[in-house]
């Protein structure tokens, strides 16, 4: 059995830590390393962590100072031994046979990389829709394939849902200090992959509680790093797309504008000044691409309308949607 190493990012999670790690330790596949970085702590998670690598010796506790979940992920991926590498997030939790199903499939189906499916639980318990379909059976698909539904919105590009063989992070690793990080590392990685297994088992379950980094109570304040990262990332997956895919560059410019689209329909409308470069930048993409954007087949409708009214009178229109709502401006 090839050895796998699970890294966990550990902060602040002491709430959710216990079943967590409870379910890596479940796991029938055994031969693994479970790697606990804690990303400077300032709750006990910390002492949770090491009460647990006292209890079972595959578990290996990394302690530093704060900087990110890319960061701690990093410092995971360099202690890692393991042949293979997975990803769990410290509030969320996994089926017994996470680790065993895909290290299966891996092996029958030769490949280097296998994602399983995942659902999402609320806090209350009940269960979230599915963000991404499972396939009804076994799916083996191409990394072309997988960049054009990641470009549709279709995809799954986390690294929680898959273990990776570890010679494919070679030179690789998570852009540190933003958002959006796990897209931004699978675009770089795909043209190291000829295909890969998704596998229809929801065995991931992500805990979506809000105060996490992406689903924060207050919005306004977070806007800026979250939207303006998946705009950054649009650009970088065009030159890809430009350079290596140019078939799917219809899909590359939808996705363009899918990502400004959510960008202007977040910001605060307080942000939405002539001193704001970054913000006057998206106005100016969208309204270059009026025409492209009006004939792109893989925009719907309504994206159409919004982005036509937004890139004529974004602040405008912004105002006019909050008063109908009765929402503070």
């Amino acid at each position: 059995m090839e050895l796998v190493t699970i890294i966990v990012p550990v902060y602040n999670t002491s709430k959710y830590l216990n079943k967590c790690l409870d379910t890596l330790l479940a796991q029938t596949y055994e031969n693994i390393e479970i790697i606990l970085v804690d990303d400077g702590s300032t709750d006990n998670s910390l002492e949770i962590c090491k009460s647990y690598a006292e209890k079972d010796k595959r578990i290996v506790v990394i302690s530093k100072a704060n900087g990110g979940s890319s960061s701690a992920r990093n410092v995971g991926l360099d202690a890692a031994k393991g042949s293979y590498v997975g990803f769990v997030d410290s509030d969320d939790y996994v089926d017994g046979d996470f680790v065993s199903l895909m290290m299966e499939a891996i092996e029958k189906y030769d490949v280097p990389m296998a994602q399983i499916s995942r659902d999402e639980i609320n806090e209350d318990g009940t269960k979230r829709d599915d963000i991404c379909t499972p396939p009804k059976e076994d799916y083996m698909i191409s990394s072309k394939e997988q960049l054009r539904e990641l470009l549709l919105h279709r995809g799954d590009c986390s690294y929680c849902t898959r273990i990776t063989r570890k010679d494919l992070f070679d030179g690789l690793r998570f852009p540190e200090g933003k958002l959006n990080e796990d897209f931004y590392l699978m675009i770089n990685m795909l043209p190291r992959i000829e295909k890969f297994i998704i596998l229809p088992s929801q065995g991931y379950h992500v805990f979506y509680r809000l105060g996490s980094n992406s689903r924060s109570e207050d919005a306004r304040n977070n806007f800026s790093r979250v939207f303006t990262d998946c705009v950054d990332n649009a650009d970088y997956v065009m030159k890809v797309v430009e350079k290596s895919y140019p078939d799917l560059k219809k899909e590359a410019l939808r996705f363009n504008l899918f990502q400004r689209l959510e960008y202007l329909l977040h910001i605060p409308i307080r942000q939405m000044t002539k001193s704001d470069n970054y913000y006057l930048s998206v106005v100016k993409y969208v309204r270059k691409h009026y025409f492209s954007q009006m004939l792109n087949p893989y925009l719907t409708f309504k994206n159409k309308i919004y982005l036509c009214l937004l890139g004529a009178a974004p602040r405008t229109v912004r105002v006019v949607h909050a008063r109908l709502k009765g929402w503070d401006y």
